[in-house]
């Protein structure tokens, strides 16, 4: 799939193609709507479809103090945006030029002039420009001049509430895998290359691939039933470490999987970890044989679960 830069003028076959418009982060059940209207409507009139995000999110801009929030990288959400059926993916870096761009502008200047648009669909709550001052109101009637359509899709809820990305990062922080992911489609999944780590877990009998967690969002600490995606296609199932292990010093933040019956070299590989099953929090034993015995319960229980 192709990733556009927001900064670059875009020609050729991808000129008059329907946008998706939004933040996409997670790439939910509520977003994917969004998205499927966006792919629908280029159907109906032969026309590609892009599907554009932020990055950074434009959160992360105007307060880059703030923990890390991700439910997704940019190269997730373009394999997410291209399962889905988008032509394209447009990638609009967030930085003090793109803050300060009047909604107007960004209508008239980005989505006719620079992108030649012609028609975008958002979520019915999406804002953007300078002071978020534009909607999906403005889009239609400033987008009406300039031969550029507009459509939103309301908010998609279940028996619940509405679905979104606050919800799902609630969900996580509190160890609610199934629930997080019942919402996004798929399970919540943190991508990364294996890194050396301290070679505690080969001394315990259960190697692990170390990953750093990024600017991912930290779900609750504690130990996962997971499975793992490698580049060559094969799926692992396991069970990993997520948090800062208690039962050594120093602490150090890492996702840390075993996978079971597993023992190829997977260093600088990029892999997927996908988190199934929240089975406890971390704990810091008194002695290494107490944290084995409980490990292999870990690993135990998980391959009941994932079985």
């Amino acid at each position: 799939m192709i990733r556009l830069n927001g900064k670059d003028r875009i020609e050729g076959e991808l000129r008059g193609a329907i946008v998706a418009l939004g933040n996409f982060d997670g790439f939910h059940f509520g977003h994917q709507a969004v998205a499927g209207k966006a792919l629908s409507w280029a159907e109906d009139e032969g026309r590609p479809a892009i599907i554009a995000t932020f990055d950074p999110h434009p959160v992360r801009f105007f307060k880059p103090d703030i923990a890390p929030f991700r439910l997704t990288s940019l190269d997730q959400r373009q394999r997410l945006f291209a399962d889905a059926g988008a032509s394209a993916m447009l990638v609009f870096a967030f930085d003090a030029g793109l803050a300060s761009t009047m909604a107007e502008d960004f209508i008239t200047k980005l989505l006719v002039d620079r992108f030649g648009a012609a028609g975008v669909v958002t979520g019915a709550d999406f804002t953007f420009g300078k002071g978020a001052k534009g909607d999906i109101n403005l889009l239609r009637e400033i987008g009406a001049a300039h031969g550029l359509k507009a459509n939103a899709v309301s908010p998609i809820s279940d028996s619940e509430n509405v679905i979104s990305s606050s919800r799902i990062r609630a969900a996580l922080k509190e160890g609610k895998c199934e629930e997080a992911g019942r919402l996004l489609t798929r399970p919540f999944t943190i991508q990364g290359e294996v890194i050396h780590g301290d070679k505690n877990g080969r001394l315990l009998g259960f190697p692990t691939a170390n990953i750093d967690i990024g600017q991912y969002l930290r779900p609750k600490y504690g130990i996962y039933a997971v499975k793992g995606r490698l580049p060559d296609g094969r799926v692992l199932n396991g069970a990993a470490n997520l948090g800062i292990r208690p039962s050594f010093d120093p602490p150090k933040e890492l996702l840390e999987p075993y996978f079971f019956d597993f023992d190829d070299d997977l260093y600088g590989q990029t892999i997927e970890v996908e988190l199934h099953h929240f089975l406890r929090g971390e704990e810091k034993f008194g002695d290494l044989e107490a944290l084995k015995t409980q490990m292999k319960k870990d690993c135990d229980r998980a391959r009941e679960l994932l079985a």
